[in-house]
């Protein structure tokens, strides 16, 4: 069975104001003090969040115990630093984002400045292992038409610098800017990909193989396919969906390949389209089937996801769980709709905070 990694960024914040607050290296001190071993947290381009990794797991139970170990393990450290985390994928309150001081993130804010220095934004990436690297792009060629759909599923981005976006994922939109990200081409093959991938380095425009931000990449430090298209989620269960969906989806891409059913060729332009409406409708609305390219109720195309995979769901023993956590998400909505209820009735962007950080630990 292929195994599954999460990893997560989260914001800090003052437990009280619901104001990000730059103590990542305080957080990340703490931490490291209570590890047994290495410590699963590491800092991110700003000082006012911090990421945690799973371990590679097989089993999804083991993995929804796992976030939820290190999101507790994470709000304690913040709590003895004078903050509190928040699965947000963005700031609801205005905040004036300070970057870190390693010589990579000072590089990044002056080679790329105002996108640099705005983007404090927190994502979820899913790790897949794969074979090889050629089935990994096999499945990379494949998976391209439903990564909107995972976006969908995981909008938790409705505010920005104090405004509502209109938008369930905004941080999305922000992430576009750098000049690797979002939808890509078809690859064919390995040697096709890692080319590629030399070229854009090649440029000088990016600093190295980890700025391929591609929605969906080979990941560059594990035999993995990253999934890197979806916010961070508020409810911890939303994540082991994302990852429960990521590996049907690979494992159904990878079947069709040794099958040797030749990839859907949907063009950049209409893929970027698909993660547009995604972004701006999360589950609420319409989305772009990625079947008929149509504009279709989202509860339809999320089901025609699991439709598509779920084969390998139901081989992995997945099928069952997946569709209850599916059934929830439309039920209740994404932490989008969540933080637009929370501010409906509070009419405080500062009660959104905090009220998330609560619900961030489950």
């Amino acid at each position: 069975m292929r195994t599954v990694g999460v990893e997560e960024e989260l914001l800090l914040v003052d437990a009280e104001s619901g104001e990000p607050r730059a103590l990542s290296t305080a957080v990340l001190a703490l931490a490291e003090r209570r590890a047994e071993g290495d410590s699963v947290f590491e800092s991110e381009l700003h000082d006012q969040q911090v990421e945690f990794a799973t371990e590679p797991r097989g089993v999804m139970a083991d993995l929804a115990e796992e976030i939820r170990r290190w999101r507790a393990e994470a709000a304690r450290s913040a709590a003895e630093a004078g903050a509190a985390v928040a699965a947000l994928a963005t700031s609801p309150l205005p905040v004036s984002p300070s970057i870190g001081e390693s010589e990579r993130y000072r590089w990044l804010g002056e080679r790329f400045g105002l996108t640099a220095q705005e983007q404090l934004t927190c994502g979820c990436h899913v790790h897949v292992s794969v074979d090889s690297d050629e089935e990994g792009v096999a499945v990379l060629d494949r998976v391209r038409p439903w990564l909107p759909v995972l976006l969908a599923l995981s909008a938790n981005s409705p505010f920005w610098q104090g405004r509502d976006t209109s938008y369930d994922s905004y941080r999305s939109r922000v992430w576009g800017r750098w000049p690797s990200a979002g939808p890509v081409e078809l690859f064919g093959s390995a040697d096709r990909y890692h080319e590629q991938v030399r070229t854009l380095i090649g440029t000088g425009v990016l600093r190295d193989e980890g700025m391929i931000y591609f929605d969906a990449r080979l990941s560059h430090r594990y035999p993995t396919v990253e999934f890197r298209v979806a916010d961070v989620c508020l409810d911890p269960a939303d994540p082991v969906l994302l990852a429960t969906l990521a590996r049907g989806l690979v494992e159904t891409a990878a079947r069709a390949w040794r099958a040797g059913g030749p990839p859907d060729p949907v063009p950049v332009s209409v893929l970027r389209t698909a993660a547009w409406q995604a972004a701006r409708a999360g589950v609420a609305g319409r989305l772009l089937h990625p079947l008929t390219l149509n504009p279709e109720p989202a509860e339809d195309v999320v089901r025609a996801l699991l439709t598509h995979v779920g084969d390998a769901l139901e081989d992995s023993g997945d099928l069952a769980p997946a569709e209850k956590a599916l059934r929830a998400v439309l039920r209740r909505g994404t932490g989008a709709r969540t933080q637009r209820e929370l501010l409906a009735g509070s009419d405080s962007l500062r009660t959104v905070v905090t009220e998330c950080v609560a619900r961030t630990r489950g």
